[in-house]
């Protein structure tokens, strides 16, 4: 009676096509996932006196580094031999392979520019930039999980679990963890309570620069570490291993949102800028 409430799940990717070129559902979500993104620093951005005009340098330099730091992260952390081995294939993004934790370092870098060009003229530093993009990311992880969930990819092990995906167009004939779910409601629910951490007490004592970053490390990176334990392996490499790639590539992550909070604490630096 249970197999009743497996799902089915043998949704296309492509949405349409334009000129013979797909259109994908990830490629929307990803893209989403960043309007979002400056469409929530926007808010940020007038609440704290800052002119919109700085908005298009972020969305611009965050969405380049992120889908090279992606592509770089997917072809170094997982199949470096088979990329190294015919690099043209690192140039085709369309056949797959974006590492979140590479996309992370890459914001990072991208974030370093930005505040380097505009930061210092108009009041605003590295964790300040870094603070904000704590409540916008997770929202921005959460759509990119669904598309991968429209791709019929990096799901976990088979599950009696009633709420198990049958992925059809892989050729599964068994319900599996659908771990991007998993993975997208932890995101969400991270991105509201960083909502309410920004909107409702940033203005608290307890509540001190770097915090948000740190609290926004510690909880995705450590939801991503927990939840590979039901993921299939995403590469050969990786079959037998008690912690495969993508936990131990969090486990510095988590470390470093540790370090932010306890340094927020003793720096006791404000969260909001002052308005000119």
């Amino acid at each position: 009676m249970l197999d009743i409430l497996y799902v089915k799940w043998d949704v296309s990717p492509e949405i349409f096509r334009i000129l013979g070129l797909p259109v994908r559902w990830y490629g929307i979500l990803f893209l989403s996932g960043f309007l979002l993104g400056i469409w929530l620093f926007s808010k940020f951005y007038k609440r704290e006196g800052l002119p919109s005009v700085l908005l298009d340098p972020i969305l611009w330099a965050t969405l380049l580094f992120a889908l090279i730091g992606a592509r770089l992260g997917h072809v170094l952390f997982y199949q470096p031999e088979e990329y190294l081995a015919n690099p043209i294939e690192i140039l085709k993004v369309w056949h797959g392979g974006l590492a979140s934790h590479g996309g992370a370092i890459g914001v990072l870098f991208a974030v370093r520019w930005y505040v380097k060009k505009y930061g210092k003229k108009y009041g605003f530093d590295y964790i300040w930039i870094l603070d904000r993009l704590a409540v916008a990311i997770p929202f921005a992880g959460a759509l990119i999980r669904i598309g991968n969930l429209m791709n019929s990819e990096i799901y976990g092990y088979e599950t009696t679990l009633p709420w198990g995906f049958i992925f059809v167009r892989n050729g599964e004939t068994m319900p599996h963890h659908p771990t991007q779910l998993y993975e997208a409601s932890a995101y969400l629910l991270l991105g509201i309570m960083m909502l309410i951490f920004y909107y409702k007490l940033s203005n608290k004592q307890w509540i001190y620069k770097g915090f948000m970053f740190g609290l926004f490390l510690f909880c995705l990176f450590g939801a991503r570490f927990l939840i590979e334990f039901v993921k299939e392996p995403q590469v050969e490499g990786e079959i037998g291993k008690l912690l495969n790639n993508g936990q131990l590539l969090s486990i510095p992550f988590i470390i470093a949102g540790i370090i932010f909070m306890v340094w927020s604490f003793i720096k006791k630096k404000p969260v909001l800028l002052e308005k000119k």
